[in-house]
């Protein structure tokens, strides 16, 4: 029985032709070129190639770091133009608190009634800052109050179906205003006065802006008991506001220089003391009787 095998008649060994390779379904580009004819960089590779290029061209090093120092110089005008309107140390004091400050100064400012020492502590005529000494006015919460007010006023009026972005917005900016034209109206009245005393602009806000604490109880009263309960916590909060302003103020307007001075000059200290304190009721209902109905 023959066999057949790969041999042909001169022994010759025949072998099979080895199919093409079938092209790779991607090129490679791991060297920064493709597979294809021609040698065409890829895309990366021309951008790398470009950023290096730049990185390593001295002008563009040059422009680099002239850019750099522009926007340093511009900062420091930033800083000291800041500077010159706004003393950046003498707001960090005002913000210099704590919970067991916040927590009492609260409290004082709904029932300051049974309080005895008003006056401000200090240490080597320097104030003590207000998580230290309780008399001590600071910023921290008329701020909180006044974004919790926006914030109740929402509410309030989200409950009543009176809710819109233009009214939150116009009950915001009229209790700013409000504020403004407040502290501006005791500058005016301290100058005519010719008060000497280290009252300063950011004390004047802080005790303007503890009216924020009565009206967003008086709201909550109001939401919760309706206008009988408003005009109750109304009554309460004004009343203990304006004892609050009258005892805080006075250690500073009536101070000791305005002792022995002339008559005109004290009554005019005591009705600027008693005014700014008879205004605040007026305000904490102007700004929240529409919130309660």
């Amino acid at each position: 029985m023959a066999y057949h095998s790969g041999y042909g008649a001169h022994g010759s060994k025949h072998r099979a032709r080895a199919a093409p390779d079938s092209p790779p379904l991607f090129d490679d580009t791991s060297g920064g070129y493709s597979s294809q004819p021609g040698g065409y960089p890829a895309p990366g590779a021309e951008v790398a190639f470009n950023v290096n290029h730049l990185l390593g061209d001295p002008m563009a090093n040059v422009a680099m770091a002239y850019g750099s120092s522009i926007a340093s110089h511009g900062k420091d005008i930033v800083h000291k133009e800041l500077h010159r309107f706004v003393s950046v140390n003498k707001l960090k004091y005002f913000f210099a608190v704590d919970t067991a400050y916040v927590a009492k100064k609260l409290g004082l400012l709904v029932f300051p009634y049974t309080h005895q020492n008003w006056e401000v502590q200090y240490s080597r005529d320097v104030p003590l800052p207000p998580r230290q000494d309780l008399n001590a006015p600071d910023l921290y919460i008329p701020t909180m109050a006044f974004i919790t007010y926006v914030l109740l006023a929402g509410m309030a009026l989200g409950i009543q179906k009176r809710f819109s972005p233009e009214v939150l917005g116009l009950c915001a900016s009229t209790a700013l205003v409000w504020v403004v034209m407040e502290v501006l109206a005791l500058l005016l009245g301290l100058y005519l006065a010719t008060v000497r005393s280290d009252l300063s602009t950011f004390h004047l806000l802080a005790y303007s802006g503890y009216k924020y604490v009565g009206m967003i109880l008086s709201v909550l009263t109001g939401l919760v008991f309706g206008s009988d309960g408003y005009y109750v916590a109304l009554a309460w909060t004004s009343s203990a506001l304006m004892y609050f302003i009258v005892r805080s103020l006075r250690t500073a307007v009536l101070g000791p220089d305005s002792v022995g001075g002339p008559a005109p000059r004290q009554r005019l200290q005591l009705y600027l003391t008693l005014g700014a304190a008879a205004f605040q009721p007026l305000i904490i209902y102007w700004l929240t009787f529409h919130l309660v109905r």
